[in-house]
């Protein structure tokens, strides 16, 4: 349920008294276009890798195994007990022994290790965006002109690097803004999303190659840089935070006046102190894309409807689709209606999670459209989780301590889908060696 609590009434009665911003656009706009830009690289940099390494190879990959690797669906043909996938009774269940999980971990460990760095260093704004930036544009560019493995992976290195930076920098900068810039960056992070995969997918089926495609992605990170360095107005990040006045006028505020636990932190130690009370956010925040991620890289694979007009691998493309569309609805809808209680969010994904599990295992849903509405009620959990984890601090969390509060957070999400991808291999490797359900008979 929507939220009716003190600090939302306090943020409601500060907006209405606060002066009219009519440059606060810029703002809103800058952070959407950044919340895209960032998490674009993410999107799309495991779908052009494996059409990179069937350039490089020459084919499919098929006697190496990167084939089955990077698709889990390459060779289930050769389950079939006909060898006709009209006739789709397997032998042993369409799964590949090496799940997504493993592509997950790779895709997710460096963006989680530069969060944690990045956390307990000075919010240099300017030198991050200028890395993150280079990172994305370095990282298209190894995937494009790649003449070996070693070579691409180097390169989704890169974009994962640069989306934890970026992501770590930005919502530590969003605490110097209005706090409506959380929604619109979240709403940017949930569109890359649906605009990475479709844009990318597009500009194949148009007759690019994967390697011209890349290329032409690299207006991304040129469109990151504008928005930073040109649209956005800048704050000054140095000096102490300033407070509106009733009649406009900025007065600094003097920290030695506030409480001791709203002072800012001084030095490591007090921050290592301080994270232990934001668990109350990491936590719920952390099960939810642990439960969610769960699902997208164990149990996705799993789920198969055989004899209708879509194939495993196209089921699979629409699972991940409509799980993307969720994540962009409830990211952009915080300033319709929001929830404090996140932990309500774990609940309810640890549900889904729960029922994927058995339908993997039993194979009991009798139609692909609930598995469709199902997978759209999982995004819109997921992406709830994050945008009002974070609107939620900037509401509650001490203005001296936000900005290092914002980062510390940033990195629950990765966790989690670091957690996930763990748990997920064995997982789906169990399940793999189970009976053929009746589904598949």
């Amino acid at each position: 349920m929507a939220t009716t609590s003190t600090e939302d009434e306090r943020s409601l009665r500060e907006d209405r008294e606060a002066p009219r911003d009519r440059g606060l656009w810029r703002d809103l706009v800058a952070y959407w276009i950044l919340g895209l830009c960032n998490n674009y690289g993410y999107v799309v940099m495991l779908t052009a890798a494996h059409d990179i390494l069937k350039e490089l190879g020459g084919g499919d990959h098929g006697d190496d195994g990167k084939s089955m690797m990077l698709d889990p669906f390459a060779g289930n043909s050769t389950l079939l007990r006909s060898g006709d996938p009209a006739a789709f009774a397997y032998e042993k269940r369409p799964c590949n022994k090496l799940s997504t999980g493993a592509i997950l971990l790779a895709d997710i460990l460096p963006a989680l290790s530069i969060k944690l760095v990045a956390s307990f260093l000075p919010l240099w704004k300017h030198v991050r965006v200028a890395g993150c930036v280079s990172l994305a544009a370095a990282g298209f560019l190894l995937v494009a002109f790649a003449t070996s493995d070693w070579v691409l992976f180097l390169g989704v290195i890169c974009t994962s690097f640069s989306s934890g930076l970026g992501e770590a920098t930005f919502l530590a900068y969003a605490s110097y803004f209005n706090k409506n810039v959380i929604s619109t960056w979240s709403s940017g992070t949930g569109g890359a999303g649906v605009i990475g995969s479709l844009s990318y997918t597009g500009l194949t089926a148009a007759g690019l190659s994967p390697k011209a495609t890349m290329l032409v992605m690299l207006v991304v990170p040129a469109l990151e840089a504008c928005s930073f360095w040109v649209l956005l107005r800048h704050k000054d990040t140095s000096k102490d935070a300033l407070v509106e006045t009733a009649d406009s006028a900025k007065q600094a505020i003097d920290y030695s006046t506030l409480p001791e636990d709203e002072r800012p932190l001084e030095n490591w130690r007090q921050k290592l102190g301080y994270i232990p009370s934001l668990f109350i956010f990491m936590i719920p925040l952390i099960l939810v894309y642990l439960f969610e991620y769960f699902i997208n890289q164990g149990m996705f694979e799993l789920v198969y409807f055989p004899g209708i007009s879509l194939s495993q691998s196209e089921q699979y493309r629409w699972y991940q689709v409509l799980y993307q569309v969720g994540v962009f609805i409830s990211r952009s809808s915080v300033n319709i209606v929001h929830f404090r209680h996140v932990w309500v969010m774990a609940l309810l994904q640890f549900i889904n999670m729960v029922f994927f599990i058995f339908e993997a295992i039993y194979m009991f849903t009798p139609s692909i459209w609930i598995i469709f509405v199902l997978i759209l009620w999982e995004g819109l959990l997921g992406g709830g989780g994050y945008v009002n984890t974070f609107y939620r601090m900037q509401i509650e969390v001490p203005e001296a301590r936000r900005e290092y509060a914002m980062m510390i957070t940033s990195i629950s999400d990765s966790v989690g889908i670091a957690l996930a991808g763990i748990a997920s291999i064995p997982s789906h490797n169990a399940i793999c060696d189970l009976p053929v359900p009746a589904r598949l008979q």
